[in-house]
């Protein structure tokens, strides 16, 4: 009988609670993109930021 992984499922336990916090992050940040017209004064608006890209490996 095989062993368990423990280190390939921590791994990929802390991968999903990354993705599930940036999706809230995402989210948060469309929120604030939709306030009334009063919240978005000129000046204070800015541009999404860029994803950082990533590498299939890690």
């Amino acid at each position: 009988m095989a062993k368990p992984n423990y280190s390939f499922e921590k791994r990929q336990r802390e991968l999903e609670k990354k993705r599930k916090q940036e999706e809230k992050r995402l989210r948060k940040h469309d929120s604030r993109d939709e306030a009334p017209d009063g919240a978005n004064e000129a000046g204070q608006h800015r541009p999404p930021a860029a994803e950082p890209e990533k590498s299939p490996g890690a």
